[in-house]
């Protein structure tokens, strides 16, 4: 898994490729934490590269989502694969969080 960071105009963009998984997750669980921790409350996680996500993922996923929440922010997701997108079909967490096609689309959401 690798994680690229973005800031740009209010908005912390995350590219995540690879596998976001229980081998990763603690990873990627610290990184988003420290994110977190700056107090930036809108965030594009970029899910283009991201090929696998499991349920440990989609956990790290939520607890960042609830926490941004929780401080007033918003949380967006854009540009998932097609496995990806089952996953979260599947999951129920395609109701939870919000996923747009496109990366513009998600931050035009933000802006809003």
């Amino acid at each position: 898994m690798n994680i690229t960071q973005t800031d740009k105009d209010g908005v912390i963009q995350l590219s995540i490729s690879g596998r976001l998984d229980a081998v990763s997750a603690v990873e990627a669980d610290n990184n988003f934490s420290t994110i977190l921790d700056t107090g930036n409350k809108n965030l594009l996680f970029n899910l283009t590269a991201l090929n696998y996500i499991s349920s440990a993922g989609l956990r790290v996923l939520l607890v960042v989502a609830k926490r941004i929440q929780q401080d007033g922010g918003k949380v967006v997701l854009c540009s998932l694969s097609d496995n990806v997108k089952e996953v979260f079909e599947i999951s129920g967490f395609s109701s939870i969080f919000s996923i747009f096609e496109s990366r513009d689309e998600a931050l035009k959401s933000l802006k809003n």
